[in-house]
């Protein structure tokens, strides 16, 4: 069975947009170097540096699914139905869209443990992926999550939407595994059980 990690791009300052939903200079490093990393969806490349591609491959390659809330889900209008990672999207909402037959692949749940648990079912052996800064808090608060990745970014936003708050407590992460990119610093800290 894969892992669940939690993945998002931040700020030096801890946020992963601005206040306004906003991305700002957040993802300059997936167009930040010369390495064409090719993803499922035909829209979206991404030119990054050799150690980020080596990253990013991996990340996505292991991907079977992904847990997106719903503030996300809008924003990028689903992905249309596929996500760059190319794995099925699961979002946590209290309501489903009206319209939810436009995307296929996406399932709609109403908690962050039954989104896990369906994610988990459909990514077999591979990785599940939640990225959506709420979702990783619960998920966290829960005990769910087994890593924890941030493509840290130079930029200090000094206020916005957080990757951490509301944890309900005190949580202990393993050393982490480090990849020095261009523009962005990938760290992965295995959670402590």
């Amino acid at each position: 069975m894969g892992k669940v990690l939690t993945h998002m791009t931040m700020s030096l300052d801890g946020f992963i947009a601005e206040p306004d939903d906003q991305i700002g200079e957040l993802f300059e490093w997936y167009d930040g170097g010369d390495v064409s990393v090719p993803s499922a969806n035909k829209d979206v490349t991404f030119n990054v540096d050799e150690a980020s591609a080596a990253m990013l491959r991996d990340l996505v390659t292991e991907a079977g699914a992904l847990i997106s809330g719903r503030r996300l889900f809008d924003i990028t209008d689903g992905w249309g139905d596929n996500h760059p990672a190319g794995a099925p999207v699961v979002v946590v909402t209290h309501r489903a869209p009206e319209d939810a037959h436009r995307w296929p692949r996406t399932t709609f749940v109403d908690d962050v443990g039954a989104a896990v648990t369906r994610a988990r079912e459909i990514a077999g052996d591979k990785n599940v992926t939640i990225a959506s800064a709420n979702v990783a808090q619960q998920a966290l608060t829960l005990g769910l999550v087994d890593e924890v990745c941030v493509s840290l970014v130079p930029v200090l936003f000094g206020e916005g939407i957080p990757y951490f708050a509301n944890l309900g407590g005190h949580h202990l992460l393993e050393d982490p595994v480090v990849v020095q990119g261009r523009r962005a610093l990938h760290l992965r800290y295995p959670v402590r059980r």
